[in-house]
């Protein structure tokens, strides 16, 4: 959460038409799509379909709105503000369902959320079994209402061990039986920059949180009345992800950091290697299907999952919160390198 500023605007795609295009002769679709931060390498694939044109290729003149503290992306998409939302976990596409909320995830271009908990090596808290040692897990208040839940359950933690987490990594490092929330691709470069040691990572996908993340998300109205607008957004997305990770993405990177003064190249390098080390992106089922693949076997182990987590009921017609019809055609598979 550090080095994360909020940067009021947006970002107006105006990059690299692809002069042999019949699409891109034609006037193109304008576009509007928010994340739900500020512009980080969280994002690159869609600021790399900004910086070497693909957007514009596909007919689209796309806006990305760069959420923040202060933004609401996803009520801005609800009411009709925004076209697409880069969502979070499953979690709240469920939500939507359960409140009656009409918007669907089109895809989902991170396999594995990247959260994870840290903790000091050497202090006898180097599994993840031996993190229910402390009684210092630092964690937001996101956190504990969501995948703390499903940690109490599955593994056996206890609400008594956690502590407010404020977003800054000071109390974790002075704290040698702290354990703290973060993302894989910022904060162990954070605190190894600030305190001169590489924390024990612990990602939770990798132990069993089985949510996507990263996802699209648009309104059902948007998928019923204009389907091929969603496909191109979706296949234009998902070639700026094969783009950013496998390719030459320096002028994306550059885009990011308009849009984020605050943000640095080292940052953004560490980030892009972390996603692709872990498989953040890339990863199971898309080595066949393609990045931003879904499968409702997936879908129904984390529905599964979070029912037991006392999050959701069992009768809850989960399904509504997603469609398959835009993904696992193996777009942009040939590009990857």
């Amino acid at each position: 959460m550090t080095l994360r500023v909020r940067l009021a605007g947006a970002l107006v795609i105006g990059f690299g038409v692809g002069a042999g295009s019949a699409q891109a002769q034609q006037p193109l679709t304008e576009v509007t799509f928010g994340t739900n931060w500020i512009a980080q390498g969280e994002h690159g694939g869609y600021y790399q379909a900004v910086a070497d044109g693909t957007y514009e290729k596909y007919g689209l003149k796309v806006t990305i709105v760069p959420g923040g503290p202060r933004a609401n992306n996803r009520m801005l998409m609800t009411v009709g503000k925004l076209d697409f939302y880069m969502g979070g976990s499953m979690i709240q596409a469920f939500s939507a369902v359960e409140k009656d909320i009409p918007t669907i995830v089109v895809a989902a271009h991170f396999q594995k959320e990247p959260q994870v908990l840290l903790s000091h090596p050497g202090q006898g808290l180097d599994t993840f079994q031996d993190l229910k040692k402390s009684n210092d897990i630092l964690l937001s208040k996101d956190g504990f209402a969501t995948f703390y839940q499903w940690m109490k359950v599955e593994f056996g933690f206890r609400d008594e061990q956690v502590k407010p987490f404020g977003f800054n990594p000071a109390p974790f490092i002075a704290d040698k039986q702290a354990v703290q929330q973060g993302y894989v691709t910022s904060e162990p470069l954070t605190i190894e920059k600030a305190a001169g040691f590489k924390p024990n990572v612990f990602l939770l996908a990798d132990h069993g949180f089985s949510t996507y993340s990263t996802t699209v998300e648009t309104r059902r109205e948007v998928v019923e009345k204009n389907p091929d607008l969603v496909q191109r957004f979706v296949d234009a997305s998902t070639i700026g992800w094969y783009n950013y990770l496998y390719g030459d993405n320096t002028k994306a990177k550059a885009l990011i950091k308009r849009d984020n003064p605050e943000m640095t190249d080292e940052l953004l390098a560490y980030s892009a290697a972390k996603m692709k080390e872990y498989g953040i992106v890339d990863s199971g089922d898309t080595a066949k299907l393609g990045i931003g693949a879904m499968t409702d076997a997936r879908m129904k182990d984390f529905f599964d999952k979070m029912v037991k987590a006392g999050l959701f009921k069992a009768d809850l017609d989960y399904r509504r919160a997603y469609t398959l019809r835009f993904v696992n055609k193996g777009v942009g598979l040939d590009l990857k390198r």
